[in-house]
């Protein structure tokens, strides 16, 4: 089953220093796959030399916003950009993110989590501090965080809602511990109003399984949370990518409309077939 595009709205610039291609070349991108409305989401900056090598500089910001409007006005008549940004949830920040995101128009803010404390659990080179976890623990851990951000009322998508399994650790099925805190991350995004992202980054990962797993989305979709989707494109081949399996899923539990957004407002379109 084909569907139509939808807005893919988690993308990345070589700000990040893990992505590369410039916002023109994401849009060509985007065009080229038929996609009509894309946003670009790259990493904010943090306070204090937070994860520092992974997102950009506050200095860089101001260019970053820049880019964005001067290729969303070069395009506006062949394709809708918007301005977005993916804002980590670490507690004791929350301050300083709240700031930065009043102090721009954003069209829509994606709310992350890459720590469980000082532990960067998707960082490739921190895979061996699993081993010094209950894999139960973990994932109590992340979803606890993953509630508190829906918490903060800070954001209009929660990205990639169980990132934790990146790596392929998973907990067991039947976990009441794991369950619990789904349901309980779950309860704080409906009571937010935030979109829960449907994310095919996880496609591309050791986990080869899209975000959120399957249990999640069909609570979600039980519960009435709206989705947005996000390819998490680090390179302009991979916009748009996996998002008619992404859709499949969704239309698998009779979701049937997207997330889309401007100036940080929510507008519902319909998922339809090609």
């Amino acid at each position: 089953m084909h569907f139509k595009p939808v807005p893919d709205y988690h993308m990345h610039t070589p700000r990040c220093n893990h992505a590369c291609g410039t916002v023109a070349d994401y849009a060509e991108a985007a065009i080229a796959t038929g996609l009509t409305e894309i946003g670009m989401s790259d990493h904010s900056p943090m306070p204090g030399g937070f994860d520092k090598a992974w997102r950009m500089d506050r200095s860089e910001l101001v260019n970053y916003l820049q880019e964005v409007e001067q290729v969303r006005d070069t395009f506006s008549d062949r394709l809708t950009i918007r301005i977005g940004l993916e804002a980590d949830f670490h507690p004791g920040t929350e301050r300083y993110v709240e700031d930065m995101i009043a102090a721009y128009d954003w069209d829509y803010v994606i709310g992350s989590v890459h720590y469980i404390g000082d532990w960067g659990f998707d960082n490739p080179d921190c895979i061996q501090i699993w081993d010094t976890w209950h894999i139960e623990d973990a994932y109590a851990a992340y979803f606890d965080l993953v509630a508190e951000s829906a918490a903060t009322g800070m954001f209009d998508i929660i990205g990639h809602p169980d990132l934790i399994k990146k790596f392929g650790h998973r907990a067991p099925a039947d976990s009441q511990t794991v369950q619990q805190a789904e349901e309980a991350m779950l309860q704080a995004v409906l009571k937010s109003g935030a979109a829960l992202e449907i994310s095919s980054a996880g496609l591309r990962k050791p986990v080869a399984e899209i975000y959120p797993h399957r249990r999640i989305i069909s609570r979600a979709a039980a519960l009435g949370i709206p989705f947005a989707f996000g390819s998490d494109a680090h390179a302009p081949v991979e916009v748009g990518h996996g998002m008619n399996a992404c859709l499949t899923e969704l239309n698998a539990f009779g979701v049937h409309k997207i997330s889309s957004f401007r100036q940080r407002r929510m507008h519902m379109l319909s998922i339809t077939h090609a």
